[in-house]
């Protein structure tokens, strides 16, 4: 659905308005395209905190490479606009110390332009040493606050390394943090795991040591399902979200399964042959799902499982009848519980991605879903739990992303006050695209993302609601 207010205010009357009553003015965010795949309006400025320490320059600097950006090492004191600024705070580990990152951003962030980014690269906070976990923990508010000041389509997050990984294995997420596809990604934290390289446990090395990122069928074109494409399998792909996350694999040369209810076969067979997938009509609640998806597959294997399948069915709970509290829960968090169950019984994700749909609904709660909140809360505690496991015995990495007021059929539907409301109740005042959530996902399921593990990450703008 259009949101006319943000066309407005880009009128020249909308413009005056806004200035004039102090309302927000929603910037036009820069999206990925292929004709403006990178970030825009200068380079990328590579700062550290503190004098000594930090990254390895040349670790980093590879790492960087990724972005399309020219990366440039200067003073904040220059003059120019700059895309994208990287604070190295990793050996930040005093309170005096955050004076650095002060130092590194308050002269330059007139000269950020437009939709760009500031990422500070953090370390976890060390359970052994109180200063520094203090320190580092302070990185975290100051991200989550930045975010809400930049104005302009600007965003902020923070990346933590777990000690001993280096920048290298924050590469595919510096890749998004700093480009386009993460637009309505804001204020979060990210961790990247010291354990990052997961081996294929197929190759007789065990999980959890060596070297690779998992079994990678690359990412070739074409419509078949041979050797040389990924294999990804979408839940609830008919439309909406669900539609574009498999696009979005699709464009990454992934073979989609398309996974959707019966009623809804002719949508899931329209977005199958467009995207050059397999449209697979099946109810996901169904006892026999996981075991007719394993024998759906060309050889019994997925590469990336998307757990996108979701119901609503709102009513506060003293009118919620026992069903539409037992729907809810089968669809969103049960299914996805016994599908991944049978999938990684039946040796179906090895080496693969697992990425699942939460919300913010989930971690602050909504008026009239207590089921929904429920279920969704419940697959943050699914990722939370299972990741380590998976990627020990399995080599598998399982995540979530956690949708805000995204512009769907749903929310079309939401009534017009309570619709304006979503939208603007953010750090960018606007509602996001469903293509948001699919470049989140995308990236959670690329092979370079092993070393993220057991994230929630929200795509809501920076929302207002909840932490």
């Amino acid at each position: 659905m259009a949101d006319r207010y943000l066309r407005w205010t880009h009128t020249g009357p909308g413009r005056f308005l806004t200035r004039r009553l102090g309302l927000p003015r929603p910037e036009v965010l820069h999206r990925w395209s292929a004709e403006r795949p990178t970030l825009e309006g200068g380079p990328l400025l590579h700062l550290s905190a503190t004098a000594t320490g930090g990254c390895d320059e040349k670790e980093l600097r590879e790492a960087l490479e990724g972005c399309g950006l020219p990366v440039v090492r200067e003073r904040t004191d220059g003059e120019g606009r700059v895309a994208a600024v990287l604070v190295d705070a990793t050996a930040l580990g005093t309170v005096a110390e955050l004076s650095g990152v002060h130092a590194s951003l308050h002269p330059l962030l007139r000269r950020l332009a437009p939709c760009g980014r500031v990422v500070l690269l953090g370390a976890r906070p060390a359970p052994d040493d109180h200063h520094q976990a203090a320190a580092q923990q302070a990185l975290e508010g100051f991200v989550r606050s930045l975010g809400k000041e930049l104005g302009r389509g600007r965003t902020a997050n923070l990346v933590r390394l777990a000690p001993p990984a280096g920048a290298e294995s924050a590469a595919s997420t510096l890749r998004f943090l700093l480009s386009p596809r993460s637009a309505f990604v804001s204020g979060q934290v990210i961790e990247v795991a010291a354990d990052g390289t997961v081996p294929d446990p197929s190759d007789g090395s065990p999980a959890g040591s060596g070297e690779g990122s998992g079994r990678v069928r690359g990412s070739g074109t074409g419509t078949g399902t041979g050797e040389g494409r990924r294999v990804a399998l979408v839940t609830g792909a008919a439309r909406g979200i669900g539609e574009q996350i498999a696009g979005r694999l699709a464009r990454e040369g992934a073979h989609v399964f398309c996974l959707d209810v019966e009623q809804a076969a002719a949508d899931l067979t329209r977005v199958a042959d467009r995207l050059g997938g397999t449209a697979l009509p099946l109810d996901i609640t169904a006892g026999d799902a996981g075991a007719r998806i394993v024998e759906a597959l060309p050889d019994g294997r997925l590469d990336v499982l998307v757990h996108n399948a979701g119901i609503t069915r709102d009513r506060r709970l003293v009118n919620m009848a026992a069903d539409r509290w037992a729907d809810v829960l089968d669809v969103n968090l049960a299914s996805v519980l016994r599908t991944t169950d049978h999938l990684l019984a039946a040796g179906a994700l090895r080496g693969s991605r697992v990425v699942a749909t939460a919300s913010i609904a989930g971690i602050a709660g909504n008026v009239g879903q207590t089921n929904y909140a429920a279920s969704k809360a419940g697959v943050i505690g699914f990722v939370r739990a299972l990741a380590p496991r998976a990627r020990a015995e399995h080599a598998t990495t399982v995540n979530a992303v956690a949708p805000g007021f995204i512009e769907t059929r749903m929310t079309a539907a939401v009534p017009f006050v309570i619709r304006e409301a979503g939208r603007r109740m953010n750090s960018l005042s606007q509602g996001g695209q469903p293509l948001d959530v699919a470049e989140t996902v995308a990236w959670l399921a690329e092979p370079a993302s092993h070393a993220v593990n057991g994230q929630t990450v929200r795509v809501c703008g920076q929302s207002l609601l909840g932490a």
